[in-house]
């Protein structure tokens, strides 16, 4: 099934982008989330007379991330979690954990944001990626400590 991308999906393609995607896949996630509408004549041309609008905002959104991006430029997040002699924690981090961490120094990410690539189950320095949009990624470090 031919859709015509309004956001841009990690492993699908750019905003207004043509692409062939399975109809499951289209009809219930794409559609539904308003990610997607199917690419029909009539919707191609509609699509073309909404880019500047769908453009504008695209420009804000990618603004406020650059702007949360600078907010987490300097920031360091301490953890302290249980763990073993050898310093491997019992468990792991959590993306939940370092947005609440970040909540608490007044900065607001969702959790699904936070790319923690693999884990972080030793204690330790760790970089920890962070997704704030397509065009703006943010690195902050997370410093994990053996709770007392």
């Amino acid at each position: 099934m031919k859709v015509i991308l309004l956001s841009d999906l990690r492993h699908q393609g750019r905003r207004g982008e043509v692409v062939e995607v399975k109809p499951g896949f289209a009809r219930n996630f794409l559609l539904p989330q308003g990610l997607a509408m199917v690419a029909t004549p009539g919707n191609l041309k509609r699509f073309e007379q909404e880019r500047k609008k769908i453009d504008l905002r695209h420009a804000a959104e990618r603004a406020a991330a650059a702007e949360v991006a600078a907010q987490l430029a300097g920031i360091k997040i301490s953890l302290a979690k249980r763990a073993t002699e050898s310093n491997t924690l019992y468990g792991s981090v959590t993306a939940g954990e370092i947005a609440e961490a970040l909540e608490a120094k007044g900065i607001e990410i969702d959790r699904r944001r936070i790319d923690l690539a693999g884990g972080i189950k030793t204690l330790g320095d760790h970089v920890v990626r962070v997704d704030l949009h397509s065009e703006v990624i943010a690195e902050l470090t997370v410093t994990v400590v053996a709770a007392t």
